[in-house]
């Protein structure tokens, strides 16, 4: 039987990024999957659905050409060139991290792990123990009730992400950060695109003043957009669909030639033999505590879309898989602060988030202030003729603790670094204020929202 300090289940960003810490700190470490090294992020999700959108963002900008003075001729664009370009970007980062597991001595094992008890691993016929387990399967896409997936008509992030045309109608059922992103790219594509919100606005999670703004700009784009409005079922009709809604003027029937459903989540857990190690469930995803263990018995971890209560992003689970290695090699180590973490949604404009929502401050009673300030006002956004949105922050109106931080714009997906390392340093408004930003940059509306929040914005 192999013996470990850690086995890792699952070789997603969290697990991936946990093995190599692993690795660093000179912990014998096995990492399990089941499918393909990167997991879901690497593969199928986070990076390859940003090279389509990188695909997306030149031929819009190519079609704007005659606004800068430069004229073009007839303007072809070959989905299966933007494919094949983000399969090239997949192949090339998860042999970068096959190599990283090489170079921290890390053992990689291909197959099917399931849990014999607290300390031991099966994998077929293999037999693994291990003296700490990190438990990183990730998760799926979540069904929808009444709307069957069957891979080409109806499909889900996978498929679309693995698709090699664009279809020429297509509903997408969820506005949350998928669907939007790949409306953003089916419509760049030339697709007529209908999306469907069950919420009354669309990125429910987010600030709904943001969400207003986002909804405003992908409608100007030619997107078709319904809200509270949720989707009863869907029929095939040959090669095509019929979705059947009901919205706030009744029954819709919507037919069209594909159905991305992107709904939310569901976790990897299903035979893992998670109660073999008296790992505890709510609803599929894992319970852990504040230090993320799994269970009372010392030696079992979860970190990432598998866990309960977690944000279900690539960072956080990159994160706490630091956070967990460096607490077994009993490195000092600290927990994320969850105000801190980061949410984009790389639409165009995009939109990046931190902290609470004005919605959410209110609900707890906080009395705050907000400071705002426009990219009509920023001479770098003029520079590159993309000036649509603005940086919002919430501030506590007592200490100028920084509560929340909301951006929607032309890369606004880069900016917030110094916020978030404002949270996390329990910095003020007025300390952003001091930060000395490169003019012309985008990133001095950050600097003008947080001193607006006092009245001391200067460009505005």
């Amino acid at each position: 039987m192999a013996q470990y300090d850690l086995g890792i289940i699952g070789s997603g960003p969290g697990g991936y990024v946990a093995a190599i810490r692993a690795g660093q700190l000179g912990l014998k470490t096995v990492c399990i999957e089941r499918e393909a090294i990167g997991g879901v992020c690497l593969n199928w999700g986070c990076v390859p659905s940003k090279a389509l959108i990188r695909n997306a963002e030149v031929l819009n900008l190519i079609n704007d050409a005659e606004s800068y003075g430069i004229t073009t001729g007839e303007v072809k664009a070959d989905y299966t060139v933007a494919y094949q370009r983000s399969r090239r970007i997949v192949n090339r980062l998860t042999k970068g991290v096959a190599s990283l597991f090489k170079k921290n001595k890390i053992d990689y094992v291909e197959g099917e792990a399931k849990l014999i008890d607290a300390h031991t691993i099966a994998v077929g016929d293999k037999r693994i123990e291990a003296k700490n387990i990190i438990i990183a399967t990730g998760a799926r896409p979540k069904p929808l009730p009444g709307v069957s997936v069957d891979g080409s008509t109806v499909i889900t992030y996978r498929e679309a992400v693995l698709g090699e045309s664009v279809p020429r109608q297509v509903v997408i059922i969820g506005g949350g950060p998928i669907g939007l992103e790949f409306t953003y790219i089916y419509n760049a594509y030339g697709a007529e695109v209908t999306v469907i919100e069950s919420e009354s606005h669309i990125l429910p999670k987010e600030d709904a003043e943001i969400a207003a703004a986002l909804h405003k700009a992908l409608t100007k784009q030619g997107i078709t957009i319904k809200t509270s409005t949720a989707c009863e079922w869907s029929e095939l009709l040959g090669k095509r669909v019929k979705v059947h809604m009901d919205g706030p003027d009744g029954h819709l029937d919507l037919e069209s030639d594909c159905v991305l459903v992107a709904v939310g989540i569901a976790p990897n857990t299903e035979d893992l033999g998670l109660e073999n190690a008296g790992v505890e469930t709510d609803h599929g995803f894992i319970k852990v505590d504040s230090e993320l263990r799994a269970n009372v018995e010392e030696g079992i971890y979860a970190i990432g879309d598998v866990t309960a209560g977690t944000i279900p992003l690539a960072h956080v689970a990159q994160n706490q898989g630091v956070y967990v290695v460096e607490r077994i090699a009993g490195e000092e180590a600290h927990p994320i602060d969850p105000m801190a973490i980061p949410r984009a949604v790389y639409t165009n404009p995009q939109v990046a988030c931190m902290g609470l929502t004005e919605e959410e401050a209110t609900a707890r009673g906080i009395v705050y202030k907000v400071g705002k300030f426009p990219f009509t006002a920023n001479a770098k956004a003029l520079a590159v003729n993309d000036y649509e949105g603005f940086a919002k922050v919430l501030v506590d109106s007592t200490s100028g603790e920084l509560l929340g931080a909301h951006l929607i714009g032309h890369d606004v997906t880069e900016l917030l670094g110094e916020l978030s390392l404002t949270r996390i340093m329990e910095g003020t408004n007025l300390e952003v204020g001091t930060v000395v930003n490169a003019h012309p940059t985008l990133s001095e509306v950050v600097k003008e929202a947080a001193l607006a929040a006092d009245g001391r914005a200067v460009h505005i």
